[in-house]
């Protein structure tokens, strides 16, 4: 059983990441699970820090945003919106060049907060970070309306 409010297409959360962080960062949505959501993103000059390794705030955001959108997916636009409290990363193994592949799994999806769990590997499928981010509910119509069916 989905835990989305409705279905979802790859091509509506595309069309979301246009003119923002996402787009700026290259963070792609490549798959919609029944109870996850998966983004990858790459490691390159735009999320690198000096040192020629995946800068720890470009995990974060990748994190964040795997997390948010999920969150979003999950409740009624029209009548519900979700916002970031808290985030927290534990950088396990850096990452030099290729792409970062981040999964989103709701550790609880609550009436007025949700809790999620964002797992990032490299290429080898080697855990680079985990990130916990917890997402408060709150009443209103979604801003901005870009997920509205």
């Amino acid at each position: 059983m989905s835990i989305w409010y409705r279905d979802y297409s790859l091509d509506e959360l595309r069309i979301m990441s246009e003119g923002n962080m996402l787009e700026h960062l290259a963070i792609e949505f490549t798959e919609i699970g029944e109870d996850c959501l998966t983004a990858r993103m790459p490691v390159d000059r735009r999320t690198k820090q000096p040192a020629g390794l995946l800068h720890g705030g470009a995990s974060v955001v990748l994190a964040e945003t795997l997390g948010s959108v999920a969150a979003n997916l999950c409740i009624d636009p029209e009548e519900k919106y979700c916002v970031g409290q808290e985030v927290n990363a534990n950088h396990l193994r850096p990452v030099s060049s290729g792409f970062v592949t981040g999964v989103a799994r709701p550790l609880q999806i609550g009436r007025s907060a949700q809790v999620w769990e964002i797992r990032i590997h490299d290429e080898r499928d080697k855990l680079v970070c985990v990130s916990r981010l917890t997402m408060a509910v709150l009443a209103g119509k979604a801003k901005p309306l870009a997920l509205r069916g």
